[in-house]
């Protein structure tokens, strides 16, 4: 019978009345192969997933289908945002056998788990007669089956291995020349982004560019990632009227999206937005962190402090059927109807044309110009036609809002909150809104007395009031990094010493001193068929890049000389592995962070919170800055408290000036790279 009812997993409960006899993963499944020497199906998606849902309905609720499944198989589902260690190990077994991936993600094992066979999405009879050739051949033939499975076995195993061939520095300009050189190749110089399809919007990236074309004053660089963020926030993968990313766009101008809505997007993107509008003084990047936030706020938001983790690609059509993107396209008719005389000018702002036709007479709202050409060709004042479009979104948002909405992923994901947190907390840095910081503060709480355990581990999903899961790596990682960020905007150094009680527990449970590097899953986990070092950084960094980030900056304010060995030993294994940089973008953002254009501040005074305040609207991601009104604990600030006056300590490489009162002259030899 079908055990997903039992799950709380919004993608599980999706399957729950298929026909086929699925199972969650869990030790009694396995078991069952194992003891009736079954192959195991492994069918892996997410709630938010479009072709998930399509091999849904031509396949798993298929009673043919399931007749196959159920004789012969051992059917198992999971929820790859809740089990990403399942998906990581299968992905690479996938990419091995396919040499693609993506979701859903179907793979046939052995009883102990060893995978023979797999792929992505399947048709109905491809399906069937993969699966009918498969059962003939492991009955018939079986020692072909086990001979392979073993020799992609060993595979895997060896990729999981990572090369411990170091470099000689963590910061080499001319590597990180070269690897530009290679990059720039890819870049799209009209739509920004990559020049290929499906587009997706890889936020560490833009990061680690928008550093590097600050630090080195590389105006071309600087340009190309505005343009990215430009064309990105012109609409399509934006929403427009309501806010928020959706995953990645189908097209090379950004403009059709993949519908879906995910959280872990939506966080890292506010982050990036905010500090390129700190560089760049761009209002419509200052526009797109307040919507997305506002958006976050009213579907995500719940009022325990967290935040939910997706919403749906599908949604139900006029005639009640799931389709994608129905929830956010319009046709001409419904646009003239809603706008009336203003509808010429719309469909020029928002190219309901050619250029902003999707299919069968649907168009996604997208801009190709700015707000102010469109107003001057016009001649209109541009703060006219700036209230004119957002009568015009709000407009659509209230007819939009009669619809059926996208069905929800509840669930609440620990590194997504977390990704969520640090980018209200850069929000609030940006433009000083305290409600950001609010909200973050609301979160960490959240996380910290929902997600962490008394046996100090932290938990990855939530749901109904639950904690469940033993968190992976990447939580970790996300939690700390969220933590540090929170307290650059407080100062309230309890945040700092609990990001240091999670990574002291990391080196317990996850840190391997033989690889140099973090296992994904915790020592406590029942292990799976190889271990996963998480270390190539997608459209969420790397774990491992991230908590050598971490590493790198408590070692500066705990002085803890371990961190500061650890991390830099895993950038000097990685750098010689980098082939290409979008991949590693991460790991070549934290080598900048070895140059000689690194510092660090101390601001200990009464005006401490006000000068940090003041910098943290400022781009500065050449510093690493701490501080305290008083006395503090923190061994970077011991013996610099001041209590009549407020001194700043710039330091590099634990060499610091002379204290000074001089906060204009401090910022100017900080921000100065000639």
């Amino acid at each position: 019978m079908n055990e997903l009812h039992l799950e709380t997993s919004p993608y599980l409960l999706q399957h729950a009345n298929n026909p086929v006899h699925w199972k969650a993963w869990n030790e009694s499944a396995l078991a069952q192969a194992q003891n009736q020497n079954k192959l195991i199906i492994i069918s892996i998606g997410y709630s938010a997933c479009h072709w998930c849902h399509v091999m849904e309905h031509e396949s798993f609720e298929d009673t043919e289908v399931a007749a196959v499944m159920n004789a012969h198989f051992i059917n198992i589902k999971v929820d790859r945002e809740e089990r990403p260690d399942i998906d990581a190990v299968y992905m690479k077994a996938v990419q091995v056998m396919t040499g693609h991936g993506g979701w859903p993600m179907n793979v046939v094992t052995l009883p102990d788990g060893r995978p023979i066979w797999g792929g992505t999405y399947f048709r109905k009879n491809e399906w069937i007669n993969a699966l009918e050739k498969l059962q003939e051949i492991y009955r018939e033939n079986p020692e072909t089956i086990y001979d392979y499975a073993q020799q992609l076995h060993e595979g895997l195993q060896t990729i999981s291995i990572i090369p411990k061939t170091a470099s000689e520095t963590v910061f080499d300009p001319k590597t990180l020349t070269q690897h530009l050189e290679k990059w720039q190749r890819s870049f799209d110089w009209e739509f920004g982004g990559m020049a290929r399809a499906p587009k997706f919007m890889m936020p560490t990236n833009y990061e680690f560019l928008l550093r590097y074309g600050y630090q080195t004053q590389n105006t071309e660089l600087l340009n190309f990632v505005y343009l990215t963020l430009t064309k990105m926030a012109y609409g399509g993968l934006f929403d427009t009227v309501d806010g928020g990313f959706s995953r990645y766009s189908v097209d090379l101008k950004w403009h059709v999206p993949h519908f879906e809505k995910m959280l872990y997007d939506n966080g890292q993107l506010v982050s990036l937005y905010a500090n390129a509008y700190k560089l760049s003084g761009n209002d419509l990047y200052k526009e797109i962190i307040e919507k997305t936030l506002q958006f976050v706020e009213k579907e995500w938001l719940t009022s325990e402090g967290s935040f939910y983790a997706a919403l749906d690609a599908d949604s139900l059509n006029s005639e009640n059927h799931l389709e994608e993107g129905a929830f956010y396209v319009w046709t001409k008719t419904e646009l003239q109807a809603l706008l009336g005389t203003d509808y010429e000018l719309f469909s020029e702002v928002f190219n309901v044309n050619d250029f902003g036709h999707w299919e069968q007479g649907n168009y996604v709202l997208i801009q190709n110009q700015s707000t102010e050409t469109i107003a001057a060709q016009h001649h209109l004042d541009t703060a006219v036609l700036a209230a004119k479009k957002k009568k015009w979104e709000n407009l659509l948002y209230s007819a939009r809002s009669k619809r059926s909405k996208p069905r929800l992923d509840d669930k609440c994901i620990t590194s997504w909150n977390a990704i969520m947190l640090k980018g209200f907390v850069d929000a609030y840095k940006a433009l000083g809104n305290v409600k950001y910081l609010n909200i973050a503060l609301q979160n960490a709480r959240f996380i910290t007395q929902k997600l962490w355990s008394p046996e100090g581990h932290l938990y990855r999903t939530y749901k109904n009031g639950k904690a469940t899961i033993n968190a992976y790596l990447e939580d970790y990682a996300q939690v700390i990094n969220a933590l540090i960020a929170l307290y650059e905007a407080t100062l309230d150094a309890s945040w700092l010493d609990t990001a240091k009680q999670l990574t002291d527990y990391c080196f317990d449970f996850f840190y391997d001193k033989k690889e140099a590097f973090f296992a994904y899953t915790s020592q406590k986990d029942q292990p799976l068929i190889t271990p996963h070092f998480e270390t190539e950084d997608n459209v969420i960094p790397a774990a491992n890049s991230v908590m050598a980030h971490n590493l790198f900056q408590l070692g500066i304010y705990y002085h803890n000389t371990y961190y500061e060995s650890v991390a830099e030993k895993m950038v000097r294994y990685m750098m010689p592995n980098i082939d290409y940089p979008s991949a590693y973008s991460n790991w070549l953002h934290l080598s900048l962070k070895y140059s000689e254009q690194n510092r660090e501040l101390a601001i200990c005074g009464p005006e401490a919170l006000d000068y940090v305040f003041k910098i943290n609207q400022k781009y500065t991601p050449n510093i690493v800055v701490a501080g305290t009104l008083d006395q503090s604990h923190l061994p970077f600030l011991t013996g610099r408290s001041s209590q009549n006056q407020t001194l700043l300590y710039l330091c590099q490489n634990k060499t610091c000036q002379l204290p000074s009162t001089d906060f204009e002259q401090i910022i100017q030899e900080i921000t100065s790279f000639s």
